[in-house]
């Protein structure tokens, strides 16, 4: 046996021996959407795949709209996306596609400011901001509601995506609620067309736009704007409370939603009762096909999204987003049991 034979036979064996799989034995599975979050989902893939080691995941961010548009083509197994799908998207899959809520998420007014200060803000003037009516930092409207700050005579620069995206969805869908100006002229959409402002790629891309450019503001996943050490705005919600943006907040916005969860989770949390609750956050959903097209494959994903429910939610704190409620996670629980390859369930005996 010549040399290089006799070093892959032990390359092999030692494979072998440590009890860790070869890479042909894992299932690849495709993933594609929602930048939003990316943070949590990068987490529960790695951890998974450590439970499961013959699992291996592919999860392209490429926004909300691009794993809309990936999962109706059938170009990967599971969708991403913080904005539900419209009655006419799902009318146009080639297969009745469920959306899976899997954590909740704050999206937050960020910004860059000399000193980067502790700013609030109220429902119209995000809106007036965004429709291109406030222009400067030191606007008297963000004085008024911002006693004590020194605000820079300064040019305020609006980013916002540039690709459809869940996370413009939940922000314009606010807006929408709290501006009936800009619920007419601009309305809800992953994508829209903007009156003001510069486009960034990703949660990723606009942030990245805005630490880098002095008298930014644009919107962002919580976790982005902590990342990259720039600033979240309180903001006023329908109880007239300034609220900041948190987990605790987060997930007091979900209270009245979960408790009227519609059957197929498609439900807006945005500008929500209630005290505590941080008026722009939302419900992120995984889209998979109810009848998988691969059995194998199928048996995978739905072993994933229940361990993702339970196991995975102990890791949402740490990236800034909020769990599952539990009312949620029982109804959640109802629903994997429907996921079906050839009408037989897929889901093991529970």
């Amino acid at each position: 046996m010549n040399r290089w034979l006799a070093g892959l036979l032990c390359s092999l064996l030692a494979v072998l021996g440590s009890g860790v799989q070869p890479v042909a034995a894992q299932m690849l599975m495709n993933g594609a959407g929602a930048t939003f979050p990316y943070p949590i989902y990068s987490k529960w893939f790695d951890e998974y795949a450590r439970v499961d080691q013959g699992a291996r995941f592919n999860y392209q961010s490429i926004g909300s709209g691009g794993g809309i548009r990936q999962i109706t083509a059938r170009t990967v197994d599971f969708g991403a996306s913080d904005g539900p799908m419209t009655d006419d998207q799902l009318g146009k899959a080639p297969g009745n596609l469920l959306h899976i809520p899997t954590v909740l998420g704050a999206v937050v007014t960020t910004y860059n400011l000399a000193g980067n200060p502790k700013l609030r803000f109220t429902p119209d003037i995000l809106a007036d901001i965004f429709l291109g009516r406030i222009t400067k930092w030191n606007d008297a409207k963000i004085a008024a509601v911002n006693p004590g700050v020194s605000l820079p005579d300064q040019a305020i620069l609006v980013v916002h995506r540039s690709d459809g995206s869940g996370t413009t969805y939940i922000w314009v869908d606010y807006l929408s609620k709290v501006s009936k100006e800009w619920d007419a002229k601009v309305g809800r959409g992953t994508s829209v067309n903007w009156p003001v402002g510069l486009g960034g790629k990703g949660n990723e891309g606009v942030a990245g736009q805005i630490k880098n450019t002095p008298g930014a503001l644009g919107y962002v996943e919580l976790a982005y704007a902590i990342k990259n050490n720039l600033p979240a705005a309180s903001v006023r919600n329908a109880a007239g409370k300034f609220v900041e943006p948190s987990i605790e907040t987060t997930t007091a916005a979900a209270a009245a939603s979960a408790t009227n969860m519609p059957a197929d989770f498609r439900v807006s949390l945005t500008n929500p009762p209630g005290d505590h609750a941080y008026p722009i956050a939302s419900f992120t959903w995984l889209l998979v096909y109810k009848d998988q097209p691969d059995e194998t494959k199928g048996k995978l994903l739905v072993k994933f999204l229940w361990w993702m429910i339970h196991d995975g939610q102990k890791y949402t704190s740490d990236l800034l987003y909020a769990p599952l409620p539990p009312q949620v996670v029982k109804q959640v629980e109802a629903r994997l049991g429907e996921i079906t390859y050839q009408g037989k369930p897929l889901l093991a005996a529970r």
